[in-house]
């Protein structure tokens, strides 16, 4: 969306002699103009979808070897280029050069080269096995090849400005779609560098199209336009509304529609290594991550002990603008996300919560810092613990058994991620086993969109489809199975016109051959169906 839209300070429109329009970046720690990005007018998406179209089928062709060294030149661009792209993202995104660098810029590189490595293993046509001794007589072998959707087109937030779209668009390259990319208008800064970053690969005209378009127009125009397929990340409002609009056409989508991630601790969890990686799941980024802790759940006996810990962890972070690395926690991107945490908080204290630790802030600087906040006294009539915060805020409850914590951690309408802390691996993985949500981690959190060969999405209202790994590569190809058959000397098949008594009984031996209850029903069987197989090699029959 543009600033007029949403009244915040990330983005703003000026006077543009081709459009009329333009969207500004703002770096959120500073409040400074990094940058100004015409915005596209929806003829303009419409026609970047009918070109695609057109060009889509000879990439298609294209041997799967040279799409592949293609995509390996976007990896030579950004390693070129890596100190410049984390600059990039952690001035329009607000978080810091380290985050950036490990979150962003590696996790894309080891996605692009995971991706490459296994695109013909995931593309390779699969032999089906015969179903029946039917399949097998009739001479039927069948196969499942993937074939691309199309055009794909792509929506993606501003949390994640970078690695988000970036394994999507690799994927659908690789699997021979052409692509339509849109990224968040609040971070256009990022997505002009990965523009920059695609285009580096030398693509044929037309196969990858980045297109700068309000988020309130963008769902339309790639729908209404002729996607192939729709990816998006963002909003569970927002997802509904286009599924519901895909639905007119039929059009499949992918959604990712973030979290409200439970942890839960257990008595015999390592109580450090706990809290600080709930630190770094919770907070990292500002909080502004749909797979992040959001609300931790902790056995009463070990209680006490994990929020002294997590006391003294939170209280050490260092938050503020990044000018010489020695930051933890960067700005908040936007500020409507920032007021959106503020209410939250507020609304929890009033119902009876309390702050329990907080993080030191700068004072007196322009850019959109919220401190890091840890809330005890919640319950799940507060919106901190049943929807998502997506800030720097924690809440945290105590439980007495293990059922109670699964219970809570499945109290919700999102399920995107979710963790279980012990040293008991086995007990672990059987509590992670109860849990609604689409990944779950053992001992650790907020990571495996960083593996790029686990699949990324969630379950209940968290999203739809997957991304990343191969299931998520499978979302870019759609299945067709091919039965060939394989008698050269078959003339017909025994079923085929005309009928008659005879067919009958045939047709009805084939069911006493293969399923009857007795040996003498399955004898039967058989001669009744010798009897009609001759037709299939004489059209006299």
């Amino acid at each position: 969306m543009t600033a007029e839209e949403t009244g915040e300070l990330k983005t703003a429109p000026e006077p543009s002699l081709s459009s009329g329009e333009v969207t500004i970046s703002i770096d959120p720690s500073t409040g400074e103009k990094i940058g100004s990005y015409r915005v596209d007018t929806v003829e303009e998406v419409r026609e970047a979808i009918r070109r695609a179209a057109i060009a889509q089928p000879l990439w298609n062709r294209m041997v799967l070897a040279e799409r592949v060294r293609h995509i390996k030149r976007i990896r030579d661009y950004i390693l070129e280029h890596q100190e410049k792209i984390a600059q990039i993202i952690s001035k329009d995104n607000g978080k810091t050069r380290v985050d950036a660098m490990i979150t962003e810029v590696f996790t894309s590189c080891a996605a692009l080269t995971y991706y490459c490595r296994k695109a013909r293993r995931f593309l390779k046509p699969r032999r089906l096995a015969s179903g029946s001794i039917i399949s097998w007589s009739l001479g039927k072998r069948s196969k499942v090849h993937r074939s691309p959707f199309g055009v794909i087109g792509i929506i993606s937030p501003w949390n994640y400005p970078f690695t988000i779209p970036f394994s999507e668009v690799i994927m659908a390259l690789l699997a021979g779609n052409a692509v339509i990319l849109k990224v968040a208008s609040e971070t256009q800064a990022v997505g002009h560098i990965l523009k920059e970053s695609i285009e580096a690969a030398g693509l044929p005209e037309d196969i990858f199209t980045y297109v700068n378009l309000p988020g309130s127009l963008a769902g339309d125009a790639f729908l209404e336009g002729g996607v192939d397929k729709l990816f998006f990340t963002g909003s569970v409002s927002t997802g509904k509304y286009l599924m519901k609009k895909a639905s007119e056409t039929l059009t499949p989508v992918s959604l990712e529609l973030g979290g409200n991630d439970p942890m839960i601790v257990c008595e015999d969890a390592d109580l450090k290594r706990a809290a600080v990686g709930a630190v770094w799941a919770g907070i990292q980024n500002a909080g502004q991550t749909c797979g992040g802790v959001e609300r931790i759940y902790v056995d009463r006996k070990v209680y006490l002990d994990f929020m002294a810990l997590l006391k003294k962890m939170v209280e050490s972070l260092r938050v503020g603008p990044d000018r010489d690395f020695n930051t933890d926690i960067g700005a908040m991107t936007t500020r409507r996300q920032m007021e959106a945490v503020e209410r939250q908080i507020e609304e929890a204290l009033s119902k009876g919560a309390a702050i329990y630790a907080v993080s030191p802030t700068p004072q007196g600087l322009p850019g959109q810092f919220l401190p890091a906040t840890v809330l005890t006294g919640v319950s799940h009539d507060m919106l901190v613990m049943k929807e998502e915060t997506f800030g720097p805020v924690l809440g945290v409850m105590p439980f007495k058994d293990v059922e109670e914590a699964i219970g809570l951690a499945n109290d919700c309408r999102l399920g995107l991620t979710a963790s279980v802390w012990s040293r008991d691996r086995k007990k672990a993985i059987e509590i992670a086993r109860r849990i609604r949500a689409g990944t779950v981690t053992i001992n650790d959190h907020l990571m495996s969109h960083g593996l790029p060969e686990a699949p990324w999405g969630g379950f209940k209202e968290s999203g739809i489809g997957r991304t990343h790994g191969e299931l998520g590569f499978a979302e870019m190809t759609e299945p067709q199975c091919i039965v060939n058959d394989i008698l050269p000397y078959a003339r017909k098949q025994m079923y085929w016109h005309p009928h008659s008594k005879k067919i009958y009984d045939g047709s009805r031996g084939i069911t006493l051959l293969l399923y009857g209850k007795t040996l003498w029903a399955r004898l039967k069987g058989g001669l009744m169906l010798l009897r009609v197989l001759p037709r299939m090699f004489w059209t006299g029959l």
